[in-house]
């Protein structure tokens, strides 16, 4: 006879590569049902985009029919709760659990459209996700989610007004181009940018979210330092292209989130443009700009390599449409921007189980 006891014993010889402890020791086992032959469960995995679930499954069919009995009808259903390692109390963003800083050190990375489609592939998967346009001066995100001339509205919680971001194909937007006439330019001081950034984080309701990107500006400068001193960031994202120029400057972004005091993880490299593949020769790659520049750079660091985007029209395209490449059925790009989110997604996980809390940075601004 087919016992609970008995499967939760089976399934311990079944671990979860990333975290590299088996389902049962960490809780991810629920809801286990017995009929005769008949045995289903549900696996709660740590995130939505987790590559590795169609292993998982298959591993849990085959323990239970090894160790429990051979003639079992197993059945797992597969669901996912995002995890968090946030121990800051919560007073500031309270319902986000991880808050991902996507960064470049130069500009015209390609940064906004990391940030874009990281955003939308989390949420195609199933995850709650924001994106915060941090980028006071060049504001792109409102053009890359199609929402030019869109005004976000307030509502009232607990008796506070609060700015409602603008949500678009499932993910909640906010970024200055969304408050300002996007003809006219901003032009405004350190101090002034940066205030601007802190309401985006103390007066917008950005309700339960799993993952809140922010999309940074390049270099290092007052904005990046008020992120990291404002908010507690779960980890960076850093975006390359494979020339040496870009490097060069991506090194030092990772050099700042490294900093002691600011001591923020880097979750990994991603190498944008990092070849040319023509819509008629889709298994052809043309390396202009250089060849794995970025993998070189992860390894430099030790950290994570993300993969490689490459220059396919349809990403720019989508960008300049409002309708970003991970939407569209073009086999290249949107495998390349899945394959980066769940990596991404993945890593987020590892460093919750493996890393301290998050955490304000102590950095002090002058």
């Amino acid at each position: 006879m087919i016992t609970e006891e008995a499967v939760l014993k089976a399934l311990t010889n079944v671990d979860d590569p990333d975290l590299g402890k088996d389902l049962v020791t960490l809780n991810m086992v629920k809801d286990i049902k017995i009929d005769d032959k008949q045995v289903s469960f549900t696996v709660e995995l740590t995130t939505p985009a987790c590559p590795m679930k169609d292993m998982i499954r298959s591993a849990c069919v085959n323990a239970v029919k090894i160790f429990v009995d051979k003639e079992a009808q197993v059945t797992v259903n597969m669901t996912a709760r995002v995890n968090t390692n946030r121990k800051d109390g919560g007073a500031i963003l309270p319902g986000v659990k991880n808050i991902i800083a996507v960064a470049s050190g130069k500009g015209g990375v390609g940064k906004s459209t990391i940030s874009t489609n990281l955003a939308l592939a989390l949420a195609q998967e199933g995850a709650k996700v924001g994106i915060l346009d941090a980028d006071i001066y060049g504001p792109s995100t409102p053009m890359m989610f199609g929402l030019q001339g869109e005004r976000p509205m307030m509502r009232d919680v607990d008796g506070k007004g609060m700015i409602e971001p603008v949500e678009r194909f499932g993910v909640k937007v906010m970024s200055i181009g969304l408050l300002v006439d996007e003809k006219q330019a901003v032009i405004w001081r350190g101090p002034m940018a940066t205030s601007a950034l802190r309401q985006f984080i103390s007066d917008v309701y950005w309700g339960e979210l799993d993952y809140l990107i922010l999309d940074l500006p390049p270099g290092t400068g007052d904005i990046h330092l008020t992120m990291v001193q404002t908010i507690p960031v779960t980890g960076a994202v850093i975006v390359t292209t494979p020339q040496a120029v870009a490097m060069a400057d991506a090194k030092k972004a990772m050099m700042m989130f490294k900093q002691g005091q600011i001591n923020v993880p880097i979750l990994g490299v991603v190498e944008n443009m990092a070849y040319f593949t023509p819509a008629e020769l889709p298994d052809n790659k043309y390396y202009i700009f250089g060849k794995q520049g970025g993998q070189h750079l992860a390894e430099q660091f030790e950290v994570p390599f993300l993969g490689e985007i490459p220059i396919v029209q349809s990403i720019r395209e989508g960008g300049d449409k409002g309708f970003p490449a991970v939407l569209n059925d073009e086999p290249v790009s949107k495998k390349a921007f899945t394959d980066m989110a769940a990596a991404v997604a993945r890593n987020v996980a590892m460093r919750n189980a493996n890393l301290d809390p998050s955490r304000v940075s102590a950095i002090k601004l002058n």
